[in-house]
């Protein structure tokens, strides 16, 4: 069984009924529904060709809703500004991820206006998300969770993909292991952009924050956090330390009051180089003028493998980390 942990945001009334299966939209019949979301359902269809591609439909649940069997979602008058705002953005989105051609990148081959909502369509991927593999590997009770080749590799391929993003003069702003798929023939590849959720959440009171707690960088928890490549880097930081420890980091906020970071990247040394802990750590700053400014001089730093070297706890050390382990376990 799959478990999915990534509760970002939980709604108190029900959400939008999805389209059901048979349904036609810009020529694209529905076979199924295979996510929803706060701001959008996804549905695996099929082009005129008979062709699977995933459809991703702008609904937002806290501005919208829809009955089973309605197509057109009703948004109540006094939310129907900030709906058409994150409407323009999820376009817009949609319209510069289709000029970007990219392996690492989500395809986007078409994406049109229907039922008073917008409609993007994708490349139909198969495979798990880096989520799946941590929590797997996790259940396994593996000493490592992943190797550091493969973390090192794995990233290599994710950082050209943003790297292309940022060329592009836009921000993912919602990285983390659950929007990292990796296909059945091995390839990363970034999904489900964030642009229209943060261009809400910074507006009215309609809507939640649907920050992932633990990858969201601090700047991204006040409503006039300079937004940039380095929100994005911290979020890479976040999925390093989660693809070493098995699960997420504290949260910006937790860290900002008491930071463990240092301590918890400390607990593997010796089991990871110093150079990727120390890259973990660089990316995690949470003064973002402190931590890369560019995916470029983070691929500069992490291209580094010469540097492996590893850095045994001495016998005082380990104590500390003991007598830390006690507390944190006495308090929880």
């Amino acid at each position: 069984m799959k478990i999915r942990a990534d509760k970002t945001s939980i709604m108190s009334k029900a959400k939008p009924a999805s389209l059901p299966a048979g349904t036609v939209v810009g020529g694209y019949r529905i076979v199924k529904r295979i996510a929803a979301g706060g701001f959008g359902v996804v549905y695996l269809a099929e082009d005129a060709e008979k062709r699977l591609v995933a459809l991703k439909e702008y609904i937002p649940a806290s501005l919208a809703e829809r009955a089973p069997g309605e197509l057109v979602p009703r948004v109540p008058p006094e939310k129907q500004p900030l709906y058409r705002l994150g409407l323009k953005s999820f376009f817009e989105e949609g319209r510069s991820l289709a000029q970007i051609s990219h392996p690492s990148v989500v395809s986007v081959l078409n994406f049109f206006r229907e039922n008073e909502t917008v409609y993007m369509v994708m490349n139909y991927l198969q495979g798990d998300t880096l989520q799946d593999f941590i929590i797997t590997a996790r259940d396994l009770k593996r000493d490592k969770v992943f190797r550091e080749s493969t973390i090192r590799s794995l990233f290599d391929e994710i950082l050209r993909g943003l790297r292309i993003v940022h060329q592009h003069k836009m921000l993912h702003l919602d990285i983390k292991p659950a929007n990292v798929f990796i296909t059945n023939d091995n390839k990363a590849v970034l999904l489900d952009f964030g642009a229209a959720r943060e261009v809400l959440s910074k507006q009215g009171d309609f809507i939640r924050p649907m920050y992932t707690p633990g990858f969201a960088a601090p700047e991204m928890y006040r409503r006039d956090g300079s937004l940039g490549p380095w929100t994005d880097i911290y979020a890479i930081g976040a999925c390093l330390y989660a693809c070493m420890q098995g699960y997420p980091p504290n949260d910006a906020p937790q860290r900002i009051e008491k930071d463990r970071l240092s301590l918890s990247l400390s607990r593997l040394r010796n089991v990871y180089s110093d150079n990727l802990l120390e890259v973990t750590e660089w990316c995690m700053s949470l003064d973002p003028l402190a931590r890369p400014q560019s995916v470029f001089a983070l691929q500069k730093e992490l291209a580094r493998e010469t540097e492996r070297r590893y850095t045994k706890l001495s016998f005082s050390e380990r104590l500390k980390l003991g007598v830390e382990n006690l507390t944190t376990g006495a308090k929880g």
